[in-house]
């Protein structure tokens, strides 16, 4: 079988790697570079805490997938099992913590509480007054700007055709499949895979699929090095958004930082997302409640990146509702780092095979219409 994959991020180069593993004849069509959009602007967070009960399945077989990165891709992804621990500053977060892992229990995922004690033995500098946490200990998380370039070049020794600088001008469903119409030649296949991430709504609008998608930008930074001594992930449970940061400390020893930043829309003409220097300083003091040292560290770098947000939070994946041979995968609201390869691993199952062994219809398309 022969299938266009439209978006050369995490999702595209990890679905093109998993289609071409089963046999399938890929080409992807990418507009810029490959992993140059929302997935190089990730954090690199590999989480389950905190997600809707009904990712967790694909979560947990993304985190398998995370674990032989480096053996099946050939090159170090820097995906380090370090944990991730979630601190709680106030009654109300531990009550959502408590909440939250004995519904996922049953999915899986069992939480470690920590005391203030515990915390301060195994989490020295962190959060000084909280209450408790949560921790994960097979989480952790990876390097953005590596991962959709090594799953692309591994797509590509297994012969899958990888094709960069390629606007799509139009695409056609026809009798004997699809037909994309780019900049550098007309390519076709008989299935199409959609993950073309903020810009999917688009795609799937051009075979009568409307959804609510909203583009937005994250704020991240990053600070100068330091000596290396922050292991996991750390973020927090609130339910105030002005608190809801989080940060990492890289190998390299900078701490990189998110969140406690409104996301601010998008144009998707030309889709750059751009960082605001305004909301640093009330940024920083979200993180500098996690981590009290980084109000001594110089900030080198901040970004942002065009996100497709869902209406519902959840992804759009699955087959289209409309047109046969179509299947679609965007949408991940901002937490899809994680799931990129568990995701590309079940499309290439239900292209190749006709079902996925891992339940995603929670996730189908046409979830918003009338009656679906």
């Amino acid at each position: 079988m022969d299938v266009i994959v439209l978006g050369g991020g995490l999702m595209g180069t990890a679905s093109a790697y998993f289609l071409a593993r089963r046999g399938a004849r890929v080409t992807l069509i990418e507009r810029n570079r490959i992993g140059t959009g929302a997935t190089v602007a990730s954090f690199g967070n590999i989480r389950r805490t905190g997600r809707h009960l009904s990712q967790l399945p694909l979560a947990h077989r993304s985190l398998r997938l995370w674990g032989e990165a480096e053996k099946m891709l050939g090159r170090d992804v820097e995906f380090r099992a370090t944990g991730h621990v979630r601190l709680i500053f106030d009654e109300g977060g531990l009550a959502d913590m408590r909440a939250y892992a004995q519904a996922a229990r049953p999915w899986g995922l069992e939480l470690e509480e920590l005391g203030p004690r515990e915390i301060r033995a195994r989490f020295r500098g962190l959060g000084p007054d909280a209450i408790a946490a949560s921790f994960s200990p097979r989480d952790g998380s990876g390097n953005p700007r590596l991962i959709a370039p090594a799953f692309a070049e591994a797509a590509r020794k297994l012969g899958a055709e990888i094709v960069e600088g390629a606007e799509v001008q139009t695409i056609k469903h026809t009798d004997s499949g699809f037909l994309a119409a780019t900049g550098k030649g007309t390519f076709a296949a008989e299935c199409l895979l959609n993950t073309a991430g903020a810009w999917g709504a688009r795609i799937a609008a051009q075979f009568g699929e409307e959804v609510p998608l909203d583009a937005r930008g994250p704020q991240m930074g990053v600070t100068e090095p330091l000596p290396h001594r922050i292991l996991p992930v750390v973020g927090l449970w609130t339910r105030d958004k002005d608190h809801g940061a989080y940060l990492r400390q890289v190998e390299r020893g900078n701490i990189v930082f998110g969140g406690a930043a409104e996301r601010v829309p998008v144009d998707l003409d030309p889709g750059y997302a751009t960082a605001d220097p305004r909301r640093l300083p009330a940024q920083l003091r979200a993180v500098v409640r996690l981590l009290p040292a980084i109000a001594q560290v110089a900030v080198i770098r901040t970004w942002s990146g065009c996100e497709g947000y869902m209406r519902d939070m959840l992804p759009v994946m699955g087959r289209s509702a409309t047109t046969p041979g179509l299947f679609h995968a965007f949408g991940f609201s901002g937490h899809g780092f994680q799931l990129g390869p568990g995701v590309g691993d079940a499309m290439a199952e239900l292209i190749v095979t006709d079902r996925c062994e891992t339940p995603i219809d929670d996730f189908r398309i046409n979830r918003f219409s009338r009656g679906a």
